[in-house]
């Protein structure tokens, strides 16, 4: 790594070429993380938008020098993210015609403030200009839910008498009826279920395990899953529960794309078929049918309740919605 020399198996900058610059100061937070427990995930976010600001400033001519960098750069660079188009940044895809949204600078601006915190705690700096700026906060959108009809049209189109459709068919009713993430769902071990209690151990965010309940239908299909359907490992020390027909681990894009092409058959539209649509539906059915918003907070993973008072606001959303449709007083023939 240029910059850099090993010495004592800890990677130091040299005095004589000590900088600053964020490309290497990446490197420097790239290997803390790892060793901190961060997921891959998390330190690929972090790269982007490193990646991105670096060019934004090397663009408009100013220092990339982590010292030189205050809230007016900042704040320039949240105004460009505002302004700029969708990919323009992208490694394989061309600009679009729409600009980023608001999640995704919102992502961006959070990745940013989490490295200079930890450039803070590294010492590298003394003064943090995040402390001055105030990030846009992500805009509320109403996710569409899937409907019981199409949850019903959905699960009837998939033929469960093969090993693949019985496979399919009961990751659709896990990921509905527990609310897991499609990483946690695609890592799933054969150890971390217990079929008697009905509980699963899964691994979310930041490496923290927890465990989330499922009911007796999920049960009974992932006991009838293990028992008949599924596929042989190709390697007899792998033990995740789902797999593909060559006995490998079922990988996230292929239970994004199985999601997408089955809701597809199945003439699915008005909803975006896709894991997290099954999150979103979870939880705001589990709200509506009764369910706390603490026992929420802990089946889906979350830290706080931030997110989880989002689910509230758009079950209320979902029932207000739903009193339009059906209001009897409104469906009266009333002159």
């Amino acid at each position: 790594m240029p910059g850099y020399f090993t010495e004592n198996n800890l990677i130091v900058i040299p005095p004589k070429t000590r900088t600053f610059h964020l490309d290497i100061l990446m490197r420097g937070y790239t290997l803390c993380a790892v060793t901190e427990g961060k997921s891959q995930r998390t330190i690929t976010i972090m790269g982007t938008a490193i990646r991105v600001f670096t060019m934004f400033l090397e663009s408009q001519g100013w220092s990339i020098d982590a010292r030189d960098i205050g809230p007016l750069e900042i704040r320039a660079f949240i105004l460009y993210l505002q302004q700029v188009p969708c990919f323009t940044h992208h490694k394989f895809t061309g600009p679009q015609t729409k600009h980023l949204s608001g999640h995704t600078i919102n992502t961006y601006m959070r990745s940013l403030r989490a490295f200079w915190s930890w450039l803070m705690r590294e010492e590298i700096i003394t003064v943090n200009p995040f402390i001055k700026v105030r990030i846009p906060k992500a805009p509320v959108i109403i996710i569409a839910t899937y409907s019981l009809q199409q949850l019903d049209n959905l699960l009837k189109c998939i033929d469960i008498s093969t090993r693949a459709g019985f496979r399919d068919w009961t990751i659709i009713l896990l990921l509905l009826d527990t609310g897991l993430r499609v990483s946690e769902l695609a890592s799933l071990k054969l150890e971390k279920v217990d079929l008697e209690v009905g509980m699963l151990r899964v691994i979310g965010k930041g490496n923290k395990e927890r465990t989330v309940p499922f009911g007796t239908r999920v049960q009974k299909a992932l006991w009838k899953y293990l028992e008949r359907y599924r596929y042989p490992p190709a390697n007899p020390l792998c033990t995740n529960v789902f797999l593909n027909q060559n006995g490998e681990p079922y990988t996230v894009d292929r239970v994004r794309y199985m999601i997408c092409r089955r809701a597809k058959i199945a003439g699915i539209h008005g909803v975006r078929s896709s894991p997290h649509t099954f999150r979103h539906t979870f939880a705001i059915t589990y709200l509506r049918n009764g369910g706390d918003v603490f026992s929420l907070q802990r089946i889906l993973g979350h830290s706080s309740l931030e997110i989880v008072r989002m689910y509230v606001n758009l079950a209320e959303v979902d029932i207000k919605a739903s009193h339009r449709k059906f209001s009897p007083a409104d469906n009266m023939q009333i002159h």
